[in-house]
């Protein structure tokens, strides 16, 4: 397990050194969660110590208050150039998505706004393939049209740590370090590495977050789990999805896929 480990760790490294070498303006999105922190993590190993680009947190300002004070804490601790992006409200969206994708969908908006008044040519995100079913059509290196679209059949071949960095001025790209990962990795990797998290994940009366997100469309899971390990040993047993307490996934199968088309994370 060490040595896949620190394989999956050399490759994300390898992964954010060339998008800071050739995708520039760049900047990471933080949301907080157990996948972006480890990003960060990350981030600050591949530069000795600190993070070379703005570090930014998508804000609805629906978080969760323990996710705001872990914010404040890590930003100040480790030295980060925190930008904090504040997403436009819910009238701004598609009307035709269901309630949850809507809020969501303020990310999207915020997401495009920032990129444009920043000029960013290359965005670092923590997802995984094997989060949820859509994501796993993306590439490590994955373009994005001028108004922020993704078109999943159009994407660049990967083969042997080969990266396609060169793209249209008027686009910017999406670059994934953590894609070949899973769940159990980062807790795994989590673990070895002290890395710290936010409290919401661990059991209260019976209950925790496994995956976090605005605090209206986001609910905990039954659960004892009250450590790294307990975490760890619950995830090599259940079967249930990663996001189960996300409320927009149990919306219109389609919701998800029309989101990540137009933009979304």
């Amino acid at each position: 397990m060490s040595e896949h480990l620190h394989a999956l760790e050399q490759q994300s490294i390898y992964i954010i050194r060339e998008a800071y070498a050739r995708l520039k303006p760049l900047a990471l999105l933080w949301s907080l969660g157990k996948d972006s922190n480890t990003l960060v993590w990350l981030a600050r190993k591949a530069f000795l110590g600190r993070v070379p680009f703005p570090v930014m947190l998508l804000d609805t300002d629906n978080e969760f208050p323990e996710v705001y004070a872990f914010r404040n804490r890590l930003a100040q601790e480790w030295s980060l150039d925190y930008v904090n992006v504040r997403c436009p409200p819910l009238e701004e969206t598609d009307p035709t998505l269901p309630p949850a994708a809507r809020a969501a969908a303020r990310k999207t908006l915020g997401l495009k706004r920032i990129i444009t008044e920043r000029q960013l040519r290359g965005i670092l995100l923590g997802i995984r393939r094997d989060e949820q079913a859509v994501r796993g059509k993306e590439r490590i290196f994955s373009p994005r049209r001028a108004d922020g679209r993704w078109d999943f059949r159009d994407q660049p071949a990967e083969l042997w740590d080969q990266f396609q960095t060169d793209f249209p001025a008027d686009a910017h790209v999406r670059v994934h370090p953590l894609l070949s990962w899973t769940e159990l990795d980062v807790w795994r990797y989590t673990q070895r590495e002290g890395i710290p998290v936010c409290d919401l994940y661990f059991a209260r009366d019976g209950r925790r977050f496994r995956s976090l997100g605005e605090s209206d469309i986001t609910k905990p899971i039954a659960s004892t789990a009250a450590t790294i390990a307990d975490i760890i040993a619950e995830l090599e047993r259940t079967r249930e999805s990663e996001r189960a307490g996300r409320s927009m996934d149990h919306e219109r199968e389609d919701a998800f896929e029309r989101l990540r088309s137009a933009g979304y994370m």
